[in-house]
């Protein structure tokens, strides 16, 4: 069945390439934008039609919401996509695109700004019975309302912002000597970053998990969950790796935690694919947010359970309804995904935006490779720093993470540095491989210090390779001229 003639991806890099695979799948023509720093990139090429949308900073081109539904307008897209990142949690896009008469493939937007809202949407929860972490009612109003809570609750406390997400604004705070300052701070990085200063303290919950829940809705009042993925291990509040099923979950902590994640959906009126995010400490888990999008992780998932996130979604926004229940989904295997970023994670996660000299993905069985990029490709230093999500899936954890060192071992990214060493360096640690992984693993694991061996190991391995590569295109140079010798001695 053919849901629409034609979409559009309002996004870039990896995520655009997946949405149109889908859509190739399905039958569906495909229009992809790009800045001026994208002209040659990947998902420009793949797509059926491309536009260019804006300059290169992020303000004139993905984030142009008028410019973006006026492409789809004039392409004569019914719908629109957006991926991940950008305008994906954006509910003045999403009801742009329903005033403009194209289908915003994601929730309604009501229900985006509802959930884009720490505070408001931690207060739905709590009025619904799902547990939420204790911390203030509201935005933090004035000081000694704040010291008040912080010392009810107990330290340490953490300052969020309400708005936006990614970590930005967060400040762990130790003390009440400490506290006026870290709400000054947080306060002035949300304006800047959100246009919304609102902040709020919560109770910091020390080496907890992150756990969240895959969720699907259809617009005739079905609702399921996809099961569960652990993304503990992060760095700056960001995810480095994630993996389904979380390593620690029981059969009773899972009907608990999804009936939590269901109820979300129902009180919020969901529909489509979603994430509900959650934090587990001690036995307890505490609704955080909802992500009212495709996730970076949905690979994962896909891998453990065969369904096809993306087709689903594009389903659901033309009306469909899910074509199956709850028991009919299930867990197969476990698998596991590793951001590769282009960074330097000896240096502070610094970006390391630059030209791939040579490139070589992984294969064989139970590997995936998403990416938008190819040997000879300049990284723009414009976008986010992921380039690439490298997926393994086996029956079992343990053979996971096998398959995982070992795809690992066989990705070639020259030219640039990226976070390659670093998963290396965690699938090879005991405390990872014994699944006792927590928000500030990368820190108490004394990951860097394994770090630097496995990063000049890395460095020598594809020094050689790079070498060998030089060799064989020698080799070949000289062969093709052997050849046109030969072929001028016949004529």
């Amino acid at each position: 069945m053919k849901f629409f003639e034609k979409l559009l991806i309002a996004n870039r890099g990896e995520i655009a390439i997946r949405v149109m695979r889908a859509c190739r799948e399905l039958d569906i023509e495909t229009v992809a934008i790009y800045s001026s720093a994208d002209k040659n990139a990947l998902h420009v090429k793949y797509a059926d039609e491309a536009f260019h949308v804006g300059d290169a900073h992020p303000s004139k081109s993905y984030l142009n919401m008028e410019r973006i539904v006026d492409i789809a307008k004039k392409t004569g897209a019914e719908a629109v996509h957006p991926g991940y990142g950008f305008l994906a949690e954006n509910y003045r896009f999403a009801k742009l695109c329903d005033d403009e008469n194209v289908i915003f493939v994601g929730p309604r937007w009501k229900t985006i700004q509802a959930m884009g809202s720490k505070i408001g949407s931690k207060q739905m929860m709590q009025n619904a019975g799902v547990p939420v972490i204790p911390g203030t009612e509201g935005g933090i109003k004035n000081i000694d309302d704040a010291r008040k809570v912080a010392a009810e609750i107990g330290y340490p406390v953490i300052v969020k912002a309400s708005a936006g997400g990614g970590g930005i604004g967060m400040q762990i705070v130790q003390d009440e000597k400490a506290l006026e300052d870290a709400i000054t701070a947080s306060m002035r990085i949300a304006q800047s970053a959100f246009g919304d200063a609102t902040v709020f303290i919560e109770k910091y919950l020390v080496k907890p998990r992150h756990i969240e829940f895959q969720v699907l809705a259809d617009n005739q009042g079905n609702s399921v969950h996809l099961y569960d993925r652990e993304c503990s291990i992060q760095r700056r509040h960001q995810k480095l790796i994630e993996e389904a099923p979380s390593p620690i979950m029981t059969s009773e902590l899972r009907e608990r935690m999804s009936k939590s994640a269901l109820k979300v959906a129902e009180v919020s009126d969901y529909t489509n694919a979603g994430s509900v995010e959650f934090l587990y400490s001690q036995g307890n888990y505490y609704f955080m947010e909802m992500n009212t999008r495709l996730q970076v992780e949905h690979t994962i998932t896909e891998f453990i359970t065969g369904i096809d996130l993306v087709k689903q979604q594009i389903a659901v926004a033309a009306g469909e309804s899910l074509p199956f229940c709850q028991e009919d989904i299930s867990i197969r295997g476990h698998a596991i995904e590793c951001r590769v970023n282009a960074e330097d994670p000896l240096n502070n996660f610094a970006a390391d935006p630059g030209k791939i000299i040579r490139y070589r993905s992984p294969g064989g069985p139970g590997i995936r490779v998403d990416s938008g990029i190819h040997m000879g490709y300049t990284i723009p230093a414009n976008y986010d720093s992921m380039i690439a999500k490298l997926c393994a899936w086996d029956s079992t954890r343990a053979e996971a993470i096998k398959r995982m060192r070992r795809a690992i071992s066989e990705y070639i990214i020259l030219g640039i540095k990226t976070t390659l060493p670093l998963h290396y360096a965690i699938m090879n640690n005991q405390q990872f491989v014994n699944g006792n992984t927590h928000t500030h693993f990368l820190q108490e694991e004394h990951i860097f210090d394994t770090l630097e061996r496995y990063t000049r190991d890395e460095e020598n391995r594809m020094q050689t390779l790079a070498g060998s590569f030089e060799q064989g295109k020698k080799v070949a140079a000289i062969t093709v001229a052997v050849n046109q010798y030969l072929q001028r001695k016949k004529e």
